[in-house]
């Protein structure tokens, strides 16, 4: 009877760890994992599509100055600010995108201790 438990004991501690030591070692992820969002400004066509198909109003149309084509200079339109505290990673404002500027990468590093640093302007989205 008391055999039993040290044997599981020795079984345990002789596996393989199961935790990663990151960022030396990364999990792999799935073809399906949505992570970041970026968003090419320069085919971005400012439609507010994404904004307003967002089931839970993560995104927010905002002013921001772009470089235009050529580096003619910079102009200002309205982009997409993202909220990645409350997005639900979806994928709806990428489906309904319709120059695919705004899609989903497999970026998985974003913490911070500052909440405001999950507010995502534009320009940080790039």
């Amino acid at each position: 009877m008391i055999l039993q438990p040290i044997a599981k004991v020795a079984k345990s501690a002789l596996k393989k760890p199961t935790t990663l030591e990151y960022p030396e070692q990364k999990e792999k992820l799935a073809d399906t994992y949505r992570g970041i969002h970026k968003l090419d400004m320069r085919t971005c066509i400012n439609c507010s599509a994404c904004a307003k198909i967002c089931p839970n109003q993560t995104i927010v149309m905002v002013e921001a100055d772009y470089e235009t084509a050529f580096h003619q200079g910079t102009a200002t339109k309205i982009f997409p600010e993202i909220n990645l505290e409350r997005c639900l990673f979806c994928a709806l404002c990428e489906e309904v995108c319709p120059t695919e500027c705004l899609v989903l990468t497999k970026d998985t590093e974003f913490e911070s201790f500052d909440r405001r640093d999950f507010i995502k302007r534009p320009e940080a989205l790039e």
